[in-house]
């Protein structure tokens, strides 16, 4: 298995770098079926990197990891140490009056805790580190599905924008034979004008269609933060798809996916703030140590305290309720996700296999018929044998045709990227 995600236990055992760069690695295995190619147009590979290294949405953890760095400083301090002064007995009536009766206290005190409360919070802020840190590995799969599936889009449209092009030339040929065969009085004039017009709709269609890729190139730019999109075409194999395990491989893939290890790493902070929740049934001692100043006798004495609370425990049985109640729940959550990754997986697998069978019928048998047909029927026309509804039918089915096959290729991609980003990793890796 070359490309995994490596599991983590314990306070950030693998450095946030490390994690995208893992995470980069899979991206660039992820949708094998896109053959990434350099030159002038945009790769697959660059989109991500670019998504990488400029998506907004992936740059907000780095604050989130920075507040809760400055969270376990503080939860790693011991009580504070209070120093007081204290003044009796002055400023009164009769013997007490003025100051020389006072008494002078200087004390220092702090909180002497107990249960392994400091440990505790420090555990729980190592926990939500570990959260964060999984809910970065699983956004950052989501936004580079996200990116492979715009590629995907903008890469059938540009396919699609190719065949309009092959459209409209086989419209103007058309209008051109038409027109020619009128001029011979072989075909009447109404047919040149309805050749006319359906390369007119041919042209709308193109300008349809240019007008729809800029759209997706700047949908696919904004990923990462451009404005304009910075590239002219893209670069990739629509039609090229790649053997899938087993339905249940695949799903017990997604078992252990960044999307379900963030339950788990949700479920090690519930644990944490349990332990954190029984250590302050624990009762902390309270301790004060001062020295004392008798000024009406000229003598100093030292003194002591100790404070314990009762029932400390009795007043603390709801937070660790309360704290069990939140582990419980990831628990059910966790598995109503899988519940759910499994009907999206189940859905894509199928929806892949069908749409690659769809690929290979057309690709293999209807696209070879259809040429044929228009060929023979396109000569059939210019002897007179064929219509010109006929001659038009026959372009139209074999424009159809290529189009289904762009769809179903497209289709086959998109669940495609769909299975990687819910598996964590490419079809292909064996």
């Amino acid at each position: 298995m070359l490309f995994k995600l490596p599991s983590k236990d314990g306070r950030r055992a693998m450095s946030c770098h490390l994690v995208i760069q893992s995470l980069f690695i899979l991206a660039l295995a992820v949708n094998p079926s896109v053959t990434l190619a350099q030159g002038s147009g945009l790769s697959l590979s660059a989109a991500l990197s670019q998504t990488m290294a400029q998506n907004p949405g992936l740059k907000v953890f780095d604050p989130r990891f920075q507040g809760l760095d400055g969270l376990r400083i503080t939860a790693d301090q011991n009580p504070a140490l209070i120093a007081g002064v204290q003044v009796e007995d002055f400023l009164g009536s009769g013997n007490l009056q003025g100051a020389d009766s006072a008494e002078y206290t200087l004390s220092l005190s702090s909180v002497l805790e107990l249960g392994g409360k400091r440990e505790s919070r420090v555990s729980v802020i190592d926990s939500r580190l570990n959260l964060v840190e999984a809910e970065r590995r699983a956004e950052t799969l989501d936004v580079l599905g996200q990116v492979t599936q715009r590629f995907v889009a903008t890469l059938a449209l540009q396919e699609k924008l190719q065949l309009a092009g092959e459209a409209v030339a086989l419209a103007e040929t058309t209008h051109d034979i038409v027109a020619h065969r009128a001029k011979q009085g072989a075909t009447p004039q109404a047919e040149v004008l309805r050749a006319k017009a359906a390369l007119t709709r041919r042209r709308i269609e193109q300008s349809r269609l240019q007008a729809e890729y800029r759209s997706r190139k700047m949908a696919l730019a904004s990923l990462w933060g451009d404005t304009a999109p910075g590239f002219a075409k893209l670069e990739g194999d629509l039609f090229r798809s790649d053997a899938a395990d087993s339905f249940e491989a695949l799903y017990q893939r997604v078992s252990e996916s960044p999307s379900i290890e963030v339950y788990a790493s949700e479920e090690r902070l519930r644990e944490a703030e349990i332990q954190l929740a029984r250590s302050e049934s624990e009762s902390d001692i309270r301790w004060q140590v001062g020295i004392r100043r008798l000024e009406g006798i000229g003598d100093t004495a030292l003194t002591a305290g100790l404070s314990i609370p009762l029932f400390a425990k009795q007043r603390n049985r709801g937070e660790v309720k309360a704290a069990m109640a939140k582990r419980n729940e990831v628990e059910y959550r966790r598995a109503d996700a899988l519940l759910q990754l499994r009907s999206r997986l189940f859905d894509a697998y199928h929806m892949r296999q069908q749409s690659i069978e769809a690929v290979e019928q057309i690709r293999n048998q209807m696209l070879p018929d259809l040429t044929q047909a228009l060929i023979q029927t396109r000569e059939a026309y210019e002897n007179g044998r064929y219509s010109y509804v006929e001659w038009t039918a026959a372009q139209q089915d074999l424009l159809s045709a290529q189009l289904a096959l762009v769809d179903a290729a497209t289709t086959a991609l998109f669940n495609q990227a769909l299975i990687e980003q819910l598996t964590a990793q490419p079809l292909a890796d064996r």
